[in-house]
């Protein structure tokens, strides 16, 4: 398992950013490379991605979420994976967002992307996007 975090400050409050991180059905529009997310209840979501041409498909488990402050998942299905995003103002008008991936590479594609650094790069660049996004 390997672990991945980055972190940036969006200009806009903590409630705006939060309330925006949980409408997981928008995460195509800032992720890359995700491809697809299903809301399934409130603690469950389905995923399609695809991550250096390797497509996985996957139901991931909310295990922690605190509003204003974090949301903590992990894979119950398919690649091992887990994550937490966590959010801290900065001021009023701005938010610290922190998200971490731990990631557990199959095969040789996905062992040879990890090791390039395209996983990191990916939750860097979400972040970025998101950051444009909002």
């Amino acid at each position: 398992m390997t672990s991945h975090e980055h972190s940036l400050v969006v200009d806009r409050p903590l409630r705006t950013v939060y309330d925006q991180w949980t409408q997981f059905e928008s995460y195509p529009e800032f992720m890359s490379n995700v491809e697809h997310v299903h809301q399934v209840d409130p603690a469950l979501t389905h995923w399609r991605v695809n991550v250096g041409g390797v497509k996985r498909e996957y139901d991931a488990s909310i295990l922690d979420q605190q509003p204003d402050r974090l949301i903590a998942w992990a894979s119950v299905d398919g690649p091992r994976q887990a994550g937490i995003v966590t959010f801290v103002p900065e001021d009023d008008a701005r938010t610290r967002v922190t998200l971490r991936l731990d990631f557990d590479p199959q095969g040789f594609t996905e062992h040879v992307g990890d090791a390039l650094g395209v996983v990191s790069s990916s939750v860097e660049t979400s972040l970025e996007t998101f950051k444009s996004f909002i």
